[in-house]
């Protein structure tokens, strides 16, 4: 498999980096999920959605951005995913709501792309953080 250059990565387009991302987050969140012993696959998804849906995504990128959790090169990424036009329309959100979560996506993907795995996983298990303290179970 060919390898992508840091260059390369940040001529990607801001929906490529957000495709990467969502694949990312998905395949934390299942994790984390089954390790919470989780087993049964109608659960498991309709679990993982509350983590990786537009509007939690949309919460866990407003927090990091109120707590200046994010580097600036991070925020600039954010800004080129939120900033995309996708050509869809999101069916079951918010035009910014999906947006939002676009941009948090970019990051993920953006970071992963960089082979920065130690932010990636900081900063899903932090946003994991977050949605469990958003439905009352920390």
């Amino acid at each position: 498999m060919s390898q992508l250059r840091i260059q390369d990565v940040k001529q990607l387009n801001a929906l490529a980096l957000a495709y990467m991302g969502d694949a990312v987050l998905e395949q934390k969140v299942r994790e984390h999920l089954l390790l919470m012993g989780r087993a049964k696959p109608n659960r498991l998804h309709n679990e993982a959605t509350k983590y990786v849906s537009a509007k939690a995504q949309s919460m866990i990128i407003h927090r990091l951005i109120d707590e200046n959790y994010l580097t600036d090169e991070e925020l600039a990424v954010f800004k080129r995913g939120r900033n995309a036009k996708s050509g869809s329309v999101p069916k079951n959100t918010d035009v910014q709501t999906y947006r939002n979560s676009s941009g948090f996506e970019a990051i993920l993907g953006s970071l992963y792309l960089t082979k920065q795995y130690d932010r990636v996983d900081e900063m899903i298990e932090y946003a994991i953080k977050i949605v469990e303290e958003s439905k009352g179970a920390s």
